[in-house]
């Protein structure tokens, strides 16, 4: 499963990126799809996540109620809208996908074997 995460640039503090995660796997509606981010020196933490069906998604609570993540079968894309970015969501983002992933566990890595490359995201006036 190759997994393609795009979107990433600069943005001013209060902005707006939508990172998409693109895979040809995502049409079979099997994959569970998680957004993760890593900053320098930290270590990789799971940002949102949502199911193979669309219906459950996930969010930690440090972007809770600014970030949306959403699935589109047709486009064989998983989208994180990120609004209200601030200075502390700049890190690398990076994609995931697996078939199994306990939802309890739905914004931990080590649920996922499938990732894509990272996309920078920087936020900074």
């Amino acid at each position: 499963v190759q997994l393609q995460a795009s979107g990433g640039g600069l943005v001013q503090p209060g902005g707006s990126l939508r990172l998409s995660c693109a895979s040809s796997a995502f049409t079979a509606g099997y994959y569970h799809v998680g957004w993760f981010r890593q900053a320098p020196g930290n270590e990789r933490e799971g940002v949102s996540s949502i199911s193979s069906s669309g219906h459950s998604t996930y969010y930690s609570d440090s972007v809770k109620g600014r970030f949306t993540i959403s699935r589109d079968s047709a486009d064989k894309t998983v989208y994180l809208q990120m609004n209200g970015l601030k200075p502390e969501d700049t890190a690398v983002y990076f994609c995931a996908a697996d078939v199994f992933v306990r939802s309890e566990f739905a914004l931990l890595e080590s649920q996922y074997v499938h990732w894509g490359q990272g996309t920078q995201v920087t936020v900074s006036s």
